[in-house]
């Protein structure tokens, strides 16, 4: 880890563990889902402490401050020095994946894969 100099975006997100492989970091950063200090990011974008990055991975938010550069994809306890995520997001995004829980309870249970009756209740549940 280096706190000078800089690193591709996409390789950052790969070795801060945000993405299991490279070419998903990749494909992220190309579809839009990354900013770098407000401004849609390319995947040969530089990335240096200080700078803020937004993320938006599995439809949940993502915000935080580079503060090191890693030298390797290492250990998840050595990775998250390398940033520091914002409190505000850190809420938003427990408080959106506690709903999508709740969705998910609320759906129809089946064992297996769901029948005939199952996929019209749910059918039916998707347009109200």
């Amino acid at each position: 880890m280096s706190s000078t100099g800089s690193l591709r975006i996409d390789r950052w997100l790969f070795y801060c563990r945000f993405f299991k492989t490279r070419v998903k970091s990749t494909d992220a950063v190309t579809g839009g889902h990354v900013k770098i200090n407000g401004g849609r990011a390319t995947p040969g974008d530089r990335v240096k402490c200080g700078d803020q990055i937004e993320l938006v991975r599995d439809r949940l938010p993502y915000a935080f401050a580079v503060t090191a550069i890693p030298s390797r994809r290492g250990p998840a306890a050595e990775s998250q020095l390398c940033y520091e995520e914002d409190a505000a997001t850190v809420k938003q995004r427990e408080i959106q994946s506690a709903s999508l829980r709740q969705d998910r309870m609320l759906m129809p249970k089946t064992d297996g894969r769901p029948d005939k009756h199952t996929r019209r209740k749910l059918r039916e549940r998707g347009r109200q």
